[in-house]
């Protein structure tokens, strides 16, 4: 027969509520919302995780472009997102409730960039400002349907961004020698690349963390437009500086928007959301797998494990953080 001293008997009793604190999630189902855009996966499929080494049950991600997705949250039809752009999303974020019903909890990805972008030989030939695209001539250099007007591969209504340019397509007086064309982006990025290999002048809108910035590398291919000055719609405000250029676009940061119900019942995934960080790099790294073929479910899946494993010490101390809440 063993027998158990005062020291094993005491050290079983502390381990106890160690053990138990382990799956604080454990019997609640977390309903989380993506966009539609695959390449905004990865940094959600890294927090599926987390949830799930919480004891969380995390349901199948409904899908939705990110203004429906605020709506979704506000009304109660999932719990949280990860893609919350804090400024370019703020509108979204208040037409679904606001802070009576939301929150933007901490700061997953910091330093994200909107802007326009050109070929850097017509850059270098002096067209280095948008505005500059109010002179027919300087347009016509980008029209790609011969229609006289410059053809700016833009953004897809829903996406926040479209917001933006048009807001400055009215302060800039840029109405009759621009055209937003805001079809499939991946459609429209295909032909930007296209006409730049073919000796083209290109203009177009993105973002990062992205692919497309990978591709066609700032400073080596192509160079990011000026604005005359800061225009965003609705009023709204935000640091638009960026290496002392103007982009027309708030410097950003991207983090999780959670229903505040959801966070006040669930102290550890509220503490989770709260401290994860994802170097906006690495996002982009991920992207680029994406685009060159690595584009399944199965293949983002990886490359979040594999995330996970390269920062092993980062994200344990992400769930040590998350288990200490819930006491």
């Amino acid at each position: 027969m063993k027998h158990f001293t005062l020291g094993t008997a005491l050290a079983l009793v502390l381990a106890i509520p160690a053990f138990a604190n382990e799956k604080p999630g454990e019997g609640v189902t977390v309903r989380p919302i993506l966009p539609t855009q695959i390449e905004e996966h990865f940094q959600h499929k890294i927090l599926f995780h987390a949830l799930s080494d919480l004891g969380y049950t995390v349901a199948d991600a409904n899908e939705a472009e990110y203004q429906t997705i605020h709506l979704a949250l506000g009304t109660g039809d999932a719990d949280f997102t990860a893609v919350s752009w804090h400024t370019l999303h703020d509108a979204f974020f208040q037409e679904a409730g606001g802070e009576a019903v939301l929150t933007k909890v901490g700061t997953y990805i910091e330093g994200a960039l909107q802007g326009y972008l050109i070929d850097k030989a017509t850059y270098d030939s002096g067209v280095t400002d948008l505005g500059m695209l109010a002179d027919p001539a300087v347009a016509a250099k980008f029209d790609a349907d011969g229609d006289g007007k410059a053809d700016l591969a833009g953004c897809i209504p829903g996406w926040g961004c479209e917001r933006v340019i048009e807001t400055a397509l009215d302060a800039y007086k840029l109405r009759d020698t621009v055209t937003h064309n805001q079809g499939a982006y991946q459609a429209m990025i295909a032909d930007v690349m296209a006409r730049n290999q073919n000796g083209q002048p290109i203009l177009y809108y993105t973002w990062t963390p992205y692919w497309v910035s990978g591709a066609l590398v700032p400073g080596r291919d192509v160079e990011w437009l000026s604005v005359p000055f800061t225009a965003l719609p609705d009023g709204a405000t935000g640091n638009t500086e960026f290496n002392g250029k103007n982009l027309g676009f708030a410097v950003d940061n991207i983090g999780v928007v959670a229903r505040n119900d959801f966070l006040a019942a669930n102290p550890a995934a509220a503490k989770l959301f709260e401290v994860a960080k994802l170097d906006i790099n690495d996002i982009s790294a991920e992207n680029k797998l994406i685009a060159d073929g690595e584009n399944t479910q199965e293949a983002i899946d990886k490359h979040a494990t594999d995330w996970i494993a390269a920062h092993q010490a980062e994200y344990d101390a992400w769930l040590a953080a998350a288990r200490d809440a819930a006491n």
